[in-house]
């Protein structure tokens, strides 16, 4: 009797610890399935498919040199997809409506069951090449709408020994400290990689403000602003004792308060 095929994926996503946790879901909920490979980018996703040939490829929309709905077009018919997205909104009528399934990020355990099961039952047909759904999606995508709303909104973070997904409306500042960026909220502070001068141009600029060249605020977290004994401004946020320093280049932004 022929044994069963080990069902096969490819992971593609420019974040390495998203990857990581994708990954770690679908070991949970479909323990056959075997991960033959990992992208940090559409052009990595569509080399690494045609390479290793896997039943289904997972792709995040948004990733460099191209994104993952140009690489859902460039495999089309070659494996099932299931986009990962932060876009719900704008992008979840788009894929009801097509053959093809999609997580939130952060990736939730019972979503990514429901996933597994699906991709299970189409595991046995063709993938579809879904050009029309993939029009819309570019579209959506490509509008104005879509493009206003491009904008960090959790954060994987080191918190001891883990990790944490922050959602960014819990953080009350980013602060640079020595090789880390802190993130820190009302109960807890954790550190990530990537710097303040990155940090700033994927925050929405209606959230977040930069206050010097080593602090990021959620604007709605701003308790007050008043001077120290040296004439400087500084900012007190809800939820924290600390009293952040405005530099002089930034101190524009309170005028009106």
């Amino acid at each position: 009797m022929t044994e069963p095929r080990t069902p096969t994926a490819v992971i593609a996503d420019d974040e390495r610890l998203m990857r990581e946790q994708i990954a770690a879901r679908l070991k949970e909920a479909w323990p056959e399935l075997a991960i033959v490979g990992e992208a940090a980018n559409g052009r990595e996703a569509v080399a690494l498919v045609r390479a290793r040939e896997p039943d289904i490829v997972f792709l995040d929309i948004r990733m460099p040199e191209m994104d993952g709905i140009e690489a859902a077009k460039a495999l089309a018919g070659e494996a099932h997809v299931v986009f990962v997205t932060a876009y719900d909104e704008y992008a979840m009528r788009a894929f009801e409506q097509g053959a093809v399934d999609y997580l939130l990020k952060p990736a939730d355990p019972e979503r990514v069951a429901l996933t597994c099961q699906r991709l299970r039952e189409r595991m046995g047909g063709k993938p579809d090449p879904m050009q029309e759904l993939l029009a819309e999606l570019s579209q959506r995508l490509s509008g104005g709408k879509v493009q206003s709303r491009d904008y960090l909104r959790w954060v994987q973070a080191s918190v001891g020994s883990g990790i944490r997904m922050i959602p960014t409306t819990d953080i009350l500042f980013f602060r640079a400290e020595d090789k880390y960026t802190r993130v820190q909220t009302e109960g807890f502070e954790a550190l990530i990689r990537k710097p303040i001068k990155e940090l700033i141009d994927v925050l929405d600029p209606d959230e977040f403000w930069q206050i010097h060249r080593a602090i990021v605020v959620r604007v709605d977290a701003v308790e007050q602003v008043s001077r120290d004994d040296r004439g400087h401004q500084v900012v007190k946020l809800k939820g924290s004792a600390e009293k952040l320093e405005v530099s002089r280049s930034f101190g524009h932004l309170f005028k009106q308060m």
